[in-house]
Parts: structure tokens; sequence; C-alpha cells
């Protein structure tokens, strides 16, 4: 009797502290890769997510560089304050284009724009990286992006392991990856912005530069990074099972034997992203190629035409993903 008695007392005790537990935790954010397009047709990717509305407004003022990654970085601030970071090199034209096509079909993006001649207020007359590119205090083809509205920047979020694994809003991502031939898709490129009004948690690809080229890292100028005559001559789809589509991006280094000695370390790296590009759900893709089907052959040039490309590299740049998105739609 006292045994149960006890074992009552301590059943109850344990119930009512786990359900005071369970009422004091609080619910987790909800977490988004994708959003609803809307009128896919009607979108603006002259401009992009932030539209004309929120382009940089001069006069543009340094703060300071950014030495982080591989290319040539910025801090700035505009007239209404609004902070800015600056790309120049290689990256930042393929780059804005990419924000463009990702928002269209809803993927969550920062807001980019490139400017072809920058004039930045207090620019240093000796940069750490890029001083080739600036001149009399303007910087060149200089890509500025900040965050997603009302958003901060928290911890980056990893293909391998995310709450999307397995759905097909993060698969039609994947598949968007190597439909722009973005091959650099290492984690740290990702990040997790958390929306301050809604508290709703929003995975981006944040980092799109190295999109546009070659199917994968190449030794040498520009290392496959927006490379026309690259990306027009890759293969897009390599194989297509019953029930999966294999793509041929994200590769591994291109560039391998005597040369490739100097890049092991990185080549074991983009051996190991290979899986993003392949195994991908057949009706999956089909649904992101759907979506990209309605994007009218003008909006895709205009993508490119947000980057500065010149009229012939627009043409030929947007000819290739056409025929991507019709490669999609044949599946």
């Amino acid at each position: 009797m006292r045994k149960t008695l006890i074992s009552g007392l301590l059943a109850a005790s344990l119930l009512f502290f786990g359900n005071a537990a369970i009422a004091q935790t609080p619910s987790s954010p909800k977490a988004s890769i994708w959003t609803d397009p809307g009128d896919i047709s009607s979108k603006n990717l002259l401009y992009g997510s932030g539209g004309e509305k929120d382009q940089p407004r001069p006069p543009v003022i340094f703060e300071k560089e950014d030495t982080n990654g591989s290319n040539p970085k910025f801090d700035v601030h505009d007239q209404d304050g609004t902070k800015w970071k600056v790309k120049l090199g290689v990256e930042a034209k393929p780059e804005t284009v990419a924000t463009r096509l990702l928002w269209a079909v809803g993927y969550f993006t920062e807001e980019a724009y490139l400017e072809r001649e920058l004039k930045v207020d207090g620019l240093p007359k000796n940069l750490q990286r890029g001083q080739n590119l600036v001149k009399a205090g303007e910087a060149r083809d200089a890509r500025l992006k900040h965050h997603p509205k009302h958003a901060e920047k928290g911890e980056e979020w990893h293909w391998r392991k995310n709450p999307f694994s397995g759905t097909r809003d993060f698969n039609g991502l994947r598949v968007m990856m190597s439909l722009i031939n973005n091959w650099d898709v290492k984690d740290e490129n990702n990040a997790i912005y958390q929306d301050k009004k809604s508290g709703e948690q929003l995975y981006v690809v944040t980092d799109l530069g190295a999109s546009f080229g070659s199917i994968g890292y190449r030794l040498g100028p520009g290392r496959g990074k927006g490379d026309l005559g690259a990306y027009r001559s890759s293969k897009f789809i390599t194989h297509v099972h019953r029930d999966y589509v294999d793509f041929s991006s994200p590769a591994h280094s291109t560039v391998i034997g005597i040369l490739g000695i100097f890049s092991i370390p990185d080549f074991v790296t983009r051996m190991r992203l290979r899986w993003i590009g392949r195994h991908i759900p057949r009706e999956d893709a089909k649904w992101i190629g759907g979506l990209l089907a309605q994007l009218k052959p003008a909006q895709i040039e205009d993508a490119f035409r947000s980057a500065g490309y010149s009229d012939k590299d627009v043409a030929e740049y947007s000819a290739v993903v056409e025929k991507r998105i019709a490669d999609l739609g044949k599946l």
C-alpha cells in the first residue's frame, strides 16, 4: 500500500513538473527555406528582391575593409544610413544575377545591386585587396548587398543536416545551384536570418559568387567563376533515372595531376559536395523547372542586364539558362 502511494505521488510529481517545464519552453520559431513567389511572370529581375526603391542612395561612405573570403570587400553606408557590403572582382556580376533568379522562384536572398562605377567617399588610397579595381575614389563593377529586410544574420546552416532535408523546397534549391553552376556550396556560405518582426528563421545561401562558369573549381584567374565559355559548354543534366536526376554541378576540381597537388585539400572538399547535385527526385526537379518556366525571356535577360553585362553576353548567358529550363521541362 505504501509503495503504491509513493509511486502514485512520484508519478504525479513528474507529471506536474514535466508539464510545467513544457509550458515554460518557448515554441520553436518557424523555419523557411522557400516561400510562394506569387506571379513569377510579373517580377522585376532588373532590381531583384529589394526593388528599385531599395537601391543604395549616394553619397556612399567608406567604413572599413573586410579581409575575409577570397574577394576584395569593404563596408559602406549610404545617405539613409543603410549599411552595405561591397564586393569587387570576378564574383560581383554572377552573384548579382544569381540572387535574382533564386528570388524569382521563391528562395530567400540578400538584396544585391551592381554599380558599374561606385563613388565612395573616404575610400583609402591603398586597399589591402582590390586596389587595381578602384581609381580616384571610384570602384568598378561593385556589388552592394545587405541583409533581407528586418532580419538579423545568425549561424550557418548545413546542406547535410537541416530541417528541410528531403523536402521538395530543399531539393528545388539543389537544382537551382546546378542550374547556375554554383560549385562553391560550402556550409560557411549559408546563413540563417532571424526575422525581427515575425521571429521566423530564413535559410539563405549567402554567397553565390562562384556561379555561371565551370561546374567545379579551377586553378588560375577567375577559378571558373563568371566564365561564359565554361558555362555554355558545361553539361547540365548527366543522368535521368526513373525516379531521380543527376546534375553535373557542383563537381570536383577540374584541374588535377601535377598542378592539382597544390589543391588536394580543396579537391577532397569539392568531392564531398558533389552529392548536392545528384540523386534529386525527378518530380522535385520538374517542380522547380515549372516555376522557372514562368519566367519570360525578357526577365532572364534583365537578370543579367542588372549585373552590367554587355548586350552580347546578356543574350548568350540567357540562352543557356533558357535551354536549361527547357531541359527541366522535359523530365
